[in-house]
């Protein structure tokens, strides 16, 4: 499994660092499935760093799936509904693995041995054209690596979290890997609020802090959450007191995005191979107010997997932006699991959309609102070419 005999050792320098840092990056963007795993009874860190991982990866229109048999403690029970609204999808023991996951990436875990395996992912990891990462903290002499050289972000870190932040603080930083769906940055709240997690769970709120770099990740991640659920919550922009009010913010968010999901599904239609979801100038203008661009722009992917899923084929969620962020119109199809006929890729060929990209089961697009006066029937008038198209793919 690519594991080492020599024990984990701290990286020996910054410069190291930011080249694994770098490979990780270029893993993240060129590869498309991922799977996480972590250890047998996975801690908060350990289910929290796996959520941060599949979140930047989601962010950057990846497939992504995590691996966990354990259960999951009530309290933390918001870091699975994160996944639920964020196309993460959460294998349990039995499931079948995806087809097509090109990295296994092992987080929070000592050693191999201590990994949550199935014997599918066992088969997984032994192939050689699998790529096999690794994030951790833990060092010394009960430890083992996994991942495969070059490959292995282990390092002296308060959690394996602050590492998964540390990725995305230097990835954030560079514009090479800036995200195209039209969401700006990767440091998004539902990230930050998964770094902290680990951060908070395994520091004991920040008691067990040791180094300056640990204190300056905490203090950093914790200026983003205050500030970022500052925007949607009525405890304030102050510092939280207690782990407790942490996880009601949160707790509170995740029901807000189930109650955006719910609106959103209420203008659902169908045509075709395509169920879809057109939202009008006015109904996206309201959940835009209500919710926030971040929750709106989160759900309209979760609602675009969920029709394809439901659906068969393909999925589709069309609106148009918020006059404060854009003069666009943003387009999101996606195509079910089993559905393998059309590369989507192709789809944006056909339409003409020279804005937008992705991989052949997930693009984005978007056109300016002046090529359109009536929205609705412009939508409407891609659905049909899009449908058009995947008629003209099946075998």
């Amino acid at each position: 499994m690519n594991a080492s005999a020599s024990s984990k050792t701290d990286i020996a320098t910054i410069a190291e660092k930011n080249r694994i840092v770098r490979r990780f990056a270029e893993v993240l963007t060129e590869h498309n499935g991922f799977l996480c795993i972590g250890h047998r009874n996975p801690d908060e860190d350990c289910v929290a760093s796996m959520v941060a991982l599949g979140l930047l990866a989601s962010k950057l229109n990846k497939d992504v799936c995590i691996y966990l048999c354990g259960n999951v403690h009530e309290q933390f029970s918001y870091l699975l509904t994160i996944c639920t609204y964020n196309s993460i999808k959460i294998l349990r023991e039995g499931d079948p693995l995806p087809t097509g996951i090109q990295a296994v990436v092992a987080l929070d875990t000592p050693k191999p041995e201590m990994l949550e395996m199935s014997d599918e992912i066992r088969r997984l990891i032994a192939d050689p054209a699998v790529l096999k990462l690794e994030v951790d903290h833990h060092l010394g002499a009960d430890s083992a690596y996994f991942g495969a050289p070059g490959f292995r972000l282990v390092a002296a870190a308060s959690s394996a979290s602050e590492l998964v932040g540390y990725i995305a603080l230097k990835m954030d930083c560079d514009p090479r890997y800036s995200v195209g769906d039209g969401i700006s940055g990767l440091l998004a709240r539902n990230f930050v609020l998964a770094v902290l997690t680990g951060i908070i769970a395994d520091s004991r709120m920040g008691k067990y802090l040791k180094t300056k770099r640990e204190r300056w990740f905490y203090e950093r991640f914790s200026s983003l959450f205050d500030r970022l659920l500052a925007q949607k919550t009525a405890i304030g922009s102050g510092n939280f007191t207690s782990k407790e009010e942490v996880f009601d913010a949160i707790a509170s968010l995740s029901s807000e995005e189930e109650d955006c999901y719910r609106r959103m599904m209420g203008f659902r239609g169908s045509l075709g191979s395509i169920e879809y979801v057109i939202l009008g100038e006015d109904d996206a203008a309201a959940i835009h107010d209500d919710f926030g661009e971040e929750t709106l722009t989160t759900i309209a992917k979760a609602v675009a997997d969920a029709l394809a899923e439901e659906g068969g084929k393909l999925g589709l969620v069309a609106y148009p932006d918020h006059p404060s962020v854009s003069e666009l119109m943003q387009f999101r199809l996606r195509r079910s699991h089993s559905y393998r006929d059309l590369d989507l890729r192709e789809a944006l060929v056909a339409i003409g959309a020279t804005n937008g990209g992705g991989h052949p089961g997930a693009v984005g697009f978007r056109f300016a609102k002046s090529e359109s006066r009536d929205f609705r029937r412009f939508a409407m008038k891609m659905i049909r070419k899009i449908d058009a198209l995947a008629v003209r793919s099946r075998p």
